[in-house]
């Protein structure tokens, strides 16, 4: 059974910092794309940022670069965000993706993530 946990996730205030985890399990890790989305009340699901399966290649969503920072540890099974200097406009539910091709696509249930002061 395959499961995607998302943990890190709380209140915290503008300017703060959190580091978002995703535990994976019952995928071989090291194959599959992994990707932040964040949820936001009344918003589509947005792409925050994308890692391959090597961590040769990352991208970001326009509004978190330079902020946000994606990794992974395929020894872990773990994907991670770094998020920095976070704003109101942050706050959402973050959720993590897992990719592996056709047919091959898992999300976790999110965590939440409130900024404000």
């Amino acid at each position: 059974q395959v499961q995607l946990v998302e943990s890190g996730g709380g209140l915290v205030q503008p300017g703060g910092s959190l580091r978002l985890s995703c535990a994976a399990s019952g995928v071989t890790f090291s194959n599959y794309v992994m990707s932040w989305y964040r949820q936001a009340p009344g918003k589509e699901r947005a792409l925050v940022a994308v890692i391959n399966s090597i961590s040769a290649y990352t991208n970001y969503g326009d509004a978190v670069k330079g902020r946000f920072t994606i990794s992974r540890d395929n020894a872990k099974n773990t994907v991670y965000l770094q998020m920095n200097s976070l704003k109101p406009e942050d706050t959402g539910v973050y959720l993590c993706y897992a990719w592996g091709g056709v047919g091959l696509s898992y999300w976790g249930q999110g965590t939440q993530v409130t900024v404000s002061s």
